[in-house]
């Protein structure tokens, strides 16, 4: 046991220690934090200020329009209305378009007994924001003035124009109702999927990564006089998974810091309110360790039977190919999380970690659900572990030669 402590002592100090460590820890929610700032200063104000005109051979169509535009307050727009418009008048505003007088101009044609049709022209061939807010502002003009014509006041028109706010509740399983927002929910889990997926694979890789470094420097023939293979291998899985719980302990820390920014508030809230559960908070770490064993001991086992880090890469993709499975079913998983397939994915060892938090993003799964897919869990890194450390045991001593099907073989039947 004291082998193992100090074989894993060792691999988390070279890891903390190192440049590579300190600059993913400490730049990663640097640059997250600078992309959240960004995002938000940038989205500020976009397509606001405009000067336009609205033209229509129609100067009651035309004044509404006026009106829909100047009642988005976050369009901040000029309007200048040109109505009845004649061929002349299009010429006009086109030069001004040009000579940049005007940002542009709504071109309405309104056909006798035929519906009308409407072109917006401007210098800037990619501001669909401004271009969004036109299409809301006719239809809602002409839904407006057609209901207007039938009879209904202004007023009523106004707010039937407008829509009805739907909002989302769930009820949880002690009856007790709550606000839900499925963009938010989605965003939640994909986020903890994403930063549980990434950190099990680079740790697991870190693994695979040191044994092959070691292995070619020849330097398990020494550590081999005074510690066992399988105590090396467990101190190297605890040393390393030591390591991504001090880093996403670190990341959290932050999080919680960037969350508490003026920024990072108005990003978070309203509709996109994020609200972590005290279930979600105590699993991650759990499906953290359970998945770092996992594929951490299934990459230490093929590390065991690689030469160099260049044959090793090889293999990464099939090794990773469980972790590209869990993505590809992100929508079936958040849009129903107690079908048959999410259920069964959140069930299978490989995809476990990562299906299990995209269910309970959106609903939190029954307390059986997630005994089984621990124990399942549990008994997939037992077996895996025992392969692993048959093929460790073996391989670290062998050098200059491939290892074949057969040979692997050979190398579990020893003893």
């Amino acid at each position: 046991m004291r082998n193992i402590w100090l074989v894993a002592r060792r691999e988390y100090l070279e890891q903390v220690r190192g440049r590579a460590f300190k600059m993913t820890t400490f730049g990663v929610p640097a640059i997250f934090a600078a992309l959240i700032g960004v995002g938000y200063l940038s989205s500020l104000g976009l397509g606001a200020g405009k000067h336009l005109a609205v033209a229509s051979s129609d100067p009651l169509l035309a004044g509404e329009i006026k009106a829909q535009i100047i009642g988005d307050k976050d369009a901040k727009a000029r309007v200048d209305v040109i109505a009845p418009a004649t061929a002349a008048d299009r010429a006009t505003l086109i030069d001004e378009v040009r000579n940049k007088s005007i940002d542009g101009f709504l071109w309405i044609d309104t056909p006798q007994g035929q519906a009308p049709t409407a072109t917006y022209t401007s210098q800037s061939a990619g501001d669909f924001i401004t271009g969004g807010r036109l299409h809301d502002a006719v239809n809602h003009a002409l839904l407006d003035a057609k209901l207007t014509v039938g009879g209904m006041p202004h007023d009523v028109a106004d707010k039937l124009v407008d829509g009805v706010h739907l909002q989302t509740f769930q009820v949880k399983k002690d009856g007790s109702i709550m606000k839900s927002n499925a963009a938010a929910s989605f965003y939640k889990g994909y986020i903890m999927a994403i930063l549980l997926s990434m950190t099990t694979m680079i740790y697991g890789m870190n693994v695979a990564r040191s044994i092959i470094q070691e292995k070619t420097s020849r330097i398990f023939e020494v550590m081999l006089a005074i510690a066992k293979p399988t105590d090396m291998l467990a101190g190297k899985l605890i040393g390393v998974g030591a390591v991504g719980l001090t880093q996403i302990g670190i990341w959290l820390v932050a999080g919680g810091i960037m969350i508490g920014t003026p920024i990072a508030g108005a990003v978070l809230s309203g509709d996109y309110a994020v609200h972590i559960s005290i279930t979600e908070a105590v699993l991650f770490p759990v499906y953290f360790v359970l998945g770092y064993l996992l594929y951490s001991s299934l990459f230490a086992g093929l590390a065991a039977t690689c030469e160099t880090e260049q044959e090793l890469q090889m293999y990464m993709p099939l090794a990773a190919a469980p972790t590209w499975l869990s993505f590809s079913l992100i929508m079936l998983v958040i849009n129903d999380s107690n079908s048959f397939w999410s259920v069964a994915a959140s069930l299978f060892p490989p995809t476990a970690p990562v299906i299990m938090f995209l269910r309970m993003a959106s609903q939190i799964p029954p307390a059986w659900q997630f005994a089984v897919s621990i124990a399942l869990l549990l008994l997939s890194i037992l077996v895996v572990l025992w392969v692993s450390a048959k093929l460790y045991r073996v391989g670290i001593l062998m050098y200059g030669k491939r290892a074949t099907l057969p040979e692997l073989v050979r190398w579990l039947r020893y003893s």
